[in-house]
């Protein structure tokens, strides 16, 4: 079975906010106090005041990527790296770790599709008896499960329907960040896994295999508010279609050392907060919604914003994606 193609088309270029509903557009003007006492109020009417977090270990799988982000510290030349992939004993000890300190959850990360990229990437896999990041993936993240009784979750970028299918069978949750429906930023040029339609043809496929799936978007990266609504509004569309979508993650850019980006401003707070609390109210009630406190220097002004959850907190490990 194939991915079906998303309903509606993407608008890659800057989002005409004309073109945007008519409850959608009237966030635009409104002021960053205004909208986040409405998505405050909004939240405390759904949650209360409960807040959730995940106790997880991060396990890094590969640090290897196709993709070459403007903004990424996680992705790395095989050249700095001790091995392509982390091996199954290792995966085995960050997780035991995990279990014995208390955690849930095993978060895996890792690059999109090296193999497609790097020789190191592919000569490992081979060696080891696997055609692929994401075979190996599937086999470590169940042996994690049998293990330790971790839950994994899986988050290797955007895939097809039969690898998503492959990984539902081991993992409980899967996720992937749709970050902008933008295709002209220069942050994504060297990026053929970021293309707008892959990932909402993602999106969608974990959709119709009822996968609970972890999405959201990027701010500060080029794009406009209108441009957020657009993908606010995308997956807000899915998820009504599907019911799959758990949580939106709202994640602020901030440049960092070594990146392409390490020069570009920072995302400015008020537009981060502004952005949180329209994600608040345009996405539906069910869907909870999170922001990265490790990216924020005051992040209980989040909960301001409307957020019900901090995403994953881990006791053992760093988070390797956004330290």
């Amino acid at each position: 079975m194939t991915t079906q193609a998303v309903p509606e088309p993407v608008r890659p270029r800057p989002v005409d906010p004309s073109t945007l509903p008519a409850e959608a557009a009237a966030l635009l003007d409104t002021s960053v106090d205004d909208i986040m006492r409405a998505a405050a109020a909004h939240r405390d009417h759904l949650w209360g005041t409960r807040v959730t977090y995940s106790p997880k270990v991060f396990i890094p799988l590969t640090m290897l990527c196709r993709d070459a982000c403007g903004y990424c510290t996680f992705a790395q030349p095989p050249a700095r790296l001790d091995a392509p992939y982390l091996s199954p004993d290792e995966v085995l000890k960050i997780a035991r770790n995990g279990a014995r300190a208390g955690c849930h959850e095993a978060l895996f990360t890792l690059g999109e599709a090296p193999e497609e990229r790097y020789d190191a990437a592919r000569d490992w896999l081979r060696t080891h008896g696997w055609d692929s990041t994401v075979h190996y993936l599937a086999q470590t993240a169940q042996l994690v499960r049998d293990e330790t009784g971790l839950l994994p979750h899986a988050n290797p970028g955007a895939l097809g329907y039969d690898e998503l299918a492959m990984l539902r069978r081991v993992a409980p949750s899967q996720g992937m960040m749709v970050e902008t429906l933008r295709d002209d930023l220069p942050c994504h040029r060297g990026a053929p896994d970021k293309t707008p339609q892959r990932r909402l043809d993602t999106l969608e496929a974990a959709g119709q295999l009822k996968i609970p799936f972890t999405t959201g978007i990027l701010v500060g990266i080029g794009e406009t508010r209108a441009d957020r609504l657009a993908a606010l509004l995308a997956i807000a569309d899915s998820h009504r279609r599907h019911g799959h979508v758990q949580e939106v993650i709202v994640q602020n850019f901030l440049p960092k050392p070594g990146t392409a980006m390490r020069n570009d401003p920072p995302c400015p707070p008020e537009e981060f907060l502004w952005s949180i609390a329209a994600a608040r109210l345009m996405l539906p009630d069910d869907v909870h919604l999170q922001a990265p406190p490790n990216l924020s220097d005051d992040f209980g002004v989040l909960l301001d914003a409307g957020i019900d959850d901090w995403g994953g907190v881990s006791p053992v490990t760093a988070d390797h994606v956004n330290p």
